[in-house]
């Protein structure tokens, strides 16, 4: 050991300090160094050689001090490819990796490969050439009624996953399967936030596959954006009814909705189970109850359509009716059942057999026949005999009887089960006996097969309703036909989120052709048409699946009648759009399907904002693709700069805050306190006629508003009346509902603000006083200000809602010049405003409809909250064979946030309540009443409510405090009407 390298210790103290210095001041070569040069195998060299010294020795050549080089360069480190960034200090905090491993973010379930199925998928995708074989049909309902958990049972007899649920433990082996709840909030929520589609093979009772076409719609009622969606591709719909809670409020919109679309109407009378289990009812009161809750349907029916509900009516003994309990997973319609003892006894005819299995049929067993009166007192009927006994016997034995017992009575029935099954959870062994009892669902099949048409059956239908183009073309016609060697035409409806959340899945129904990989297709948006080609984008479709929820199947094309599933084409689709192919033959025209029509509005509304400055552009993104995700969102930039998003209910914006921070932004955003839309309206006929005079004082417009008869918003809103129709039809509708003369019926010249708005702009001027050739060179222009002032009315930027605006006078310039667009359409805006201003202007709130439903305690607590929050109730009453009561009533979205959880708190979870917009309510108030004082956090008294919330909303919006007539009028009228007293009350 050499002693100069080491202390007495041992410790290394190295050098000595002449040659350390004297190698630093020359520099080491670096050359010396030998980067990404090493010899594939070295061979280990021993410690001696490594310590000789370079024969070559040092270079005596002169280096510059600015060339010497002390240490080597980062490319010859880390190699000439690589991309290096060199800074003056440490940028990055400690908290983050210098290298961020790559995140592979899953925000839905997903299986990791194409799970085992009972049928042969190869045999699947030939069934899609055969559109009669095939049934597109939505299951809908309300919350919590049994639609996933009949997804669940179709998904069981047609994949094979038994033996992974029998691996589940714990808790998570009595959980529900939910295989089409993807979303992690709908897993953690337990209820259906998304629409989500199935393709299945499934088989009739006389063996013969179909393809079944599932989509499993929310029954929330502020997700029902997704059932109109949904309908939009479907030829039937599935009603799914909880047999206690009977029709529920979403129900009722749901069967108003397919009603009102002609789409047919099916029936599942669901949790059968509970009849005999929970309420325990003797059967012949259980045929009651379910003939209560299949009365109550029709009832809807025939409320919607008065006088046609029959046609419409369903019923057992038609078919169109499947009793099912989800939970031990059977379902069997009169058929189904009927067939059952045919396969039992034999000789039985089916269908006069299942006619005679519903209604007031009585068996005579001593004759062996039917009666339509009992013969004895006792006389049980039909349904009751040879169906609600025999189930609820089965449910009896199977709970109450030992196993040894148990199996003799079940070899009777021909079911086998393993000894140690007859030792499991009741609940488990009910399932198992009653599987198979009940066999599979091949009653819904039939079911759905019989009372569902194919969609070539359904094409035309859908054509007539939802195409905007002409029915006599190739085009059309090869879509009536479902023709797949047509030209390509879709029709999507829905986007869905990949797994990632980045980009988006579109799904539609292909009406005409095959959708193929790789083709090139043009995209044709809402706002499409003949005249205005901008909505339209060329796209090649990237991928073709058929839509699984859980695992998407790739295929090389799918033809006409089916689902389908496009990757690569979602860039410029917001909400729906039609897909067709890049050039028709005969250079024909392409037309767009129709834009959903919603069966509620978004009113509920809040801000969002970044907390990071910098990463709103990230929120952009984010709220972009939100508004893709969700049917009925709406978003926008209000003039203070302030982005706004509008849904339904609490829930609903629950869910898409969530999306928008962990989905689609991944970022922290600022929510603000949720607010409402408003409306404004007036009350009574403008007090004076006001005009309004261009900027360059050439022409003056002379307006009167005035309140539009009751209901007429709401035909121009749900589209009985449209102002593209042809004059003559459009007077008819107003002569012929509303009583108008048929002069002023002609002369309406447009809806607003846009085509379906509840305003109406009418042209009153007489041919007397008015040139009306010259009157018709500037229609356009006082069309446009009308829309203008009706999208943003003057109390406090709201759109107005029922308003009849009459254009009474126009004086107009000679020259065409002086009557441009821009001195019209301002002046235009500003005569609507004054005239509405004078008719005693009021603050319209949207209201919801409250229906709760719970035990007869939770009546009154509904009663005391909804007085707290300017709410009252309309009706209450028990639900009919249930302990249960249902109150319906009436509160302001405005005093609504906080409901729910406040009757939950108050009933400790009793209580289910149901939110659904209603109708637009007047404010009680004057908006313009100065001498309403208004206190900081004080509530306003009922009569300055409007006052209150003109004022707020207008502080919020960054407008003016007041509002003032003067601002509109011209001064000289305006000094006229304060001198002769007109606005003494303004």
């Amino acid at each position: 050991m050499d002693d100069d390298l080491y202390d007495e210790f041992g410790n290394f103290i190295g050098e000595e300090v002449e040659a350390s210095e004297e190698e630093s001041e020359h520099g080491v070569d670096v050359g010396n160094y030998a980067y990404d040069e090493y010899p594939e195998a070295a061979p280990e060299a021993p410690v001696v050689e490594q310590m000789e010294i370079d024969d070559e020795g040092p270079s005596n050549a002169v280096i510059l001090h600015e060339d010497k080089q002390y240490y080597p360069t980062a490319a010859q480190v880390y190699g000439e490819e690589v991309e290096t960034l060199v800074q003056e200090e440490d940028a990055q905090p400690l908290t983050q990796p210098i290298i961020a491993p790559i995140e592979q973010k899953k925000f839905s379930i997903e299986e990791a490969d194409l799970p085992p199925v009972y049928f042969d998928r190869s045999f699947m995708t030939d069934l899609m050439n055969f559109p009669d074989q095939i049934r597109n049909v939505a299951l809908a309902g309300h919350l919590h009624h049994g639609k996933t958990a009949f997804m669940d049972m179709l998904v069981l007899e047609t994949h094979a996953i038994n033996d992974r649920l029998e691996r589940r433990t714990g808790k998570k082996r009595d959980e529900q399967l939910r295989y089409t709840d993807v979303h992690v909030i709908e897993r953690d929520r337990g209820l259906s936030i998304k629409a989500a589609p199935m393709s299945l093979v499934l088989p009739d009772s006389k063996g013969k596959s179909h393809l079944v076409n599932v989509i499993d719609t929310p029954g929330h009622v502020d997700f029902v954006d997704e059932v109109s969606a949904s309908f939009r591709l479907v030829d039937g719909v599935c009603l799914v009814v909880d047999v206690v809670e009977g029709v529920q409020v979403n129900t009722e919109q749901i069967i108003k909705h397919a009603v009102l679309e002609d789409i047919p109407l099916t029936l599942i009378v669901n949790k059968m189970d509970r009849l005999i289990l929970e309420l325990k009812l003797p059967p012949n009161d259980a045929y009651y109850k379910l003939k209560h809750v299949i009365e109550e349907v029709n009832t809807v029916i025939e409320n919607t359509i008065p006088g046609r509900g029959a046609e419409r009516r369903i019923s057992p003994e038609k078919g169109n009716v499947l009793f099912a309990c989800t939970s031990m997973g059977w379902c069997f319609t009169l058929d189904s059942f009927a067939k059952m003892y045919s396969d039992s006894f034999g000789g039985v005819n089916i269908d006069e057999f299942a006619r005679r299995l519903w209604g007031d049929v009585y068996f005579n067993p001593g004759r062996r026949s039917f009666t339509r009166k009992p013969v004895e007192k006792e006389a049980k009927r039909s349904f009751v005999n040879f169906i609600m006994e025999p189930i609820y016997k089965l449910y009896s034995h199977t709970i109450s009887e030992s196993p040894e017992d148990l199996k003799g009575t079940l070899g009777k029935l021909g079911i086998q089960l393993k000894p140690s099954q007859y030792k499991s959870d009741p609940k488990v062994l009910l399932k198992l006996v009653c599987e198979q009892f009940f066999g599979p669902s091949t009653g819904f099949v039939d079911m759905v097969c019989r009372h569902v048409p194919s969609p070539a059956e359904a094409a035309e239908k859908k054509l007539s309703q939802y195409y905007t183009g002409p029915l006599d073309t190739e085009v059309a016609e090869s879509m009536k036909k479902c023709d797949q060697n047509g030209p390509l035409v879709m029709y999507v409806t829905k986007l869905f989120n990949t797994v990632d959340a980045k980009n988006f899945y579109s799904f539609g129904r292909v009406m005409s052709g095959i959708a193929r990989p790789g083709t090139e297709v043009r995209v044709l948006g809402e706002g499409y048409s003949i005249d205005d080609e901008e909505d339209m984008v060329m796209a090649r479709v990237a991928d073709v699946l058929i839509a699984e929820t859980r695992y998407n199947i790739p295929t090389d094309g799918v033809p006409a009648g089916n689902w389908v599933l496009l990757g690569g084409i979602d860039n410029s689709i917001v909400k729906t759009a039609t897909v067709v192919d890049k050039k028709f033959k005969n250079e024909e025209a392409a037309y767009i399907f129709k834009p959903l029509s919603h069966f509620t509005e978004s009113v509920l509304k809040v801000a969002v904002e970044p907390i990071n400055p910098s990463e709103l552009p990230k929120m952009l993104d984010g709220i972009r693709k939100i508004n893709k995700s969700y049917p009925l969102i709406a978003t926008k930039v209000e003039e203070s700069g302030e982005h706004v998003i509008l849904g339904t209910g609490e829930l609903y914006m629950d869910c898409v805050l969530h999306d928008l921070r962990r989905l689609y932004a991944d970022m922290e955003v600022r929510v603000s306190d949720p607010v409402v839309r408003f409306c404004e309206t007036v009350q009574d006929m403008s007090a004076t006629k006001c005009y309004a005079v261009t900027p360059n004082k050439k022409n003056t417009i002379t307006m009167a508003a005035e309140p539009l008869d009751d209901g007429i918003a709401k035909d121009i809103e749900s589209r009985a009346v449209r102002i593209r129709d042809p004059v003559r039809k459009t007077a008819k509708f107003f002569e012929e509902k509303y009583g108008w003369d048929m002069l002023a019926a002609r002369s309406i010249w447009a809806f607003g603000p846009d085509e379906m708005g509840p305003n109406i702009l009418q042209d009153d001027t007489l041919p007397t006083e008015v040139d009306k050739k010259r009157l018709n060179t500037v229609k356009e222009s006082i069309r446009q200000g009308f829309s203008w002032a009706t999208r943003e009315g003057p109390l406090c930027e709201e759109p107005i809602r029922n308003t009849k605006f009459r254009l009474i006078d126009v004086a107009l310039a000679q020259e065409a010049i002086f009557r441009g667009g821009g001195q019209i359409i301002p002046t235009a805006r500003r005569a609507c405003y004054s005239s509405f201003l004078m008719a005693s202007p009021r603050l319209m709130e949207p209201m919801y409809s409250v229906s709760m439903t719970g035990p007869q305690d939770a009546v009154t607590m509904v009663y005391n909250i909804l007085a707290r929050r300017r709410g009252h109730v309309l009706s209450d009453g028990p639900i009919a064979g249930t302990p249960l009561y249902r109150v319906n009533g009436l509160l302001p979205v405005i005093d609504s946030f906080g409901f729910e959880t406040d009757l939950r708190i108050n009933t400790p979870g009793q209580a289910m309540v149901s939110l659904v917009f209603d109708r637009w309510n007047i404010v009680p108030g004057d908006p313009l009443d100065r001498e309403m004082v208004t206190r900081p956090l004080q509530m306003a008294s009922p009569l300055a409510t409007a006052r209150d919330f003109v004022l707020k909303t207008r502080r919020r919006k960054g407008l003016s405090e007041d509002v003032t007539v003067a601002k509109f009028l011209e001064p000289e009228f305006y000094q006229s009407l304060v001198e002769g007293g007109t606005l003494d009350g303004v």
